[in-house]
This record gives structure tokens, sequence and C-alpha cells, in this order.
């Protein structure tokens, strides 16, 4: 495994995030769905942690480290930004439409799953930053599986509650990926500090 292979690793999985974000944030937009706009959101952390580790590979561990803790901070802000589009459909009350959602998660199923395969073999190197990047990945693609879930119940059920609590688990999973890269990093400052 060399450096130049996990480069061209994340600058992949950056782009296709990248990409994605565009696709998923205007559906998620013109159906109104909370879930599609967490994950939209998402994708876009996703980009800016593997562009953040593109540049992070050769920095010391000590810097790494400030860089994982900042990370766990970034792996905050999809359920932030959850919140704010888990209030305005509530408010709203109106269900997305199911075949968009669904069609959507499955796209993003696929997006998800091939880099959380290319990251795989890069999990534990260079410590909590490639942590980060396949963690968010690997609970992406579980999030994508409960989005078509609620795109599919939605379809016999057109209620707003399928859409709206596969966001709230969408946050949740963002919210315990932060826990772990931050006590990885935490581990990394304690190692470079020794």
């Amino acid at each position: 495994m060399t450096d130049l292979s996990l480069r061209r690793a994340v600058l992949t999985v950056a782009l296709l995030n990248l990409a994605w974000f565009g696709v998923e944030f205007g559906v998620a937009i013109n159906i109104q769905s909370v879930s599609l706009f967490a994950d939209s959101i998402d994708f876009l952390e996703d980009a800016s942690v593997n562009l953040l580790i593109l540049l992070a590979l050769g920095w010391s561990l000590a810097a790494r480290a400030r860089a994982g803790m900042a990370m766990a901070a970034l792996l905050m802000v999809p359920g932030l930004a959850t919140l704010w589009a888990l209030w305005q459909q509530i408010a709203s009350g109106v269900a997305p439409e199911a075949t968009s959602l669904t069609l959507t998660g499955l796209g993003a199923l696929a997006i998800n799953s091939g880099c959380a395969l290319l990251l795989t073999r890069f999990r534990d190197h260079s410590g909590s930053l490639t942590r980060a990047a396949f963690l968010s990945a690997r609970n992406d693609a579980y999030a994508n599986l409960a989005i078509i879930g609620a795109g599919l119940v939605t379809l016999l059920w057109p209620q707003p509650w399928p859409d709206v609590i596969v966001g709230i688990g969408i946050a949740l999973l963002n919210a315990d990926a932060a826990r772990d890269v931050w006590h990885a990093a935490r581990r990394e400052q304690r190692d470079a500090a020794s």
C-alpha cells in the first residue's frame, strides 16, 4: 500500500462525493426530503474530508491529530443541518415523492458502497483522517439503505414520518462517527506528545 494509491483513492472518493452531492441536493430540495437533504450535506462533508486527507497525508502526527479533531467537528455538520430540515418537514407535513426518494437512495448507495470498498484497505492508514473517510462512506451506505426503505414505505403510506425518522437516524450515525474519529485523534495526539 503506497501513499500514491491512497492519494488516488481519496481523490476519487472526493470527486464522486462532490458530484453526487449536487445530484442529491437538487432532488432533496425538489421533493422536500429530510433524509436526502441530510445525506446530500453528508456527501459534501465527505468530499471535504477526503480533500483534507489528500492535503494532510504529509503532515506530522500532531498536525494530523489536530486535523482529525477538526474532522470530528465537521462530521457533526450534517446532523445540525438535518435538524433544520427536520423542522421544515414537520412544519409542512408533506411527504416526499416516494419514487424519486427511492431511486436517489439507490444511486447514493451505489456511490457510497463503492467509496467504502475503495477506502477499506486504507482505514487504518494515517490514523484518524483515513478512519474518518472510511466511517463516513460506510455509515452513508447504511443510511442509503434506510432512505430506500423510507421511499418504499412512503409508496404505501404517503406520510412524511418515514423520511423524518431516517433523517434523524442519519444525524445519529454522524454523531457516532464523530465520536469515533475524536477518540482516534485524541490517541494520535497522546502518541505525538510521547
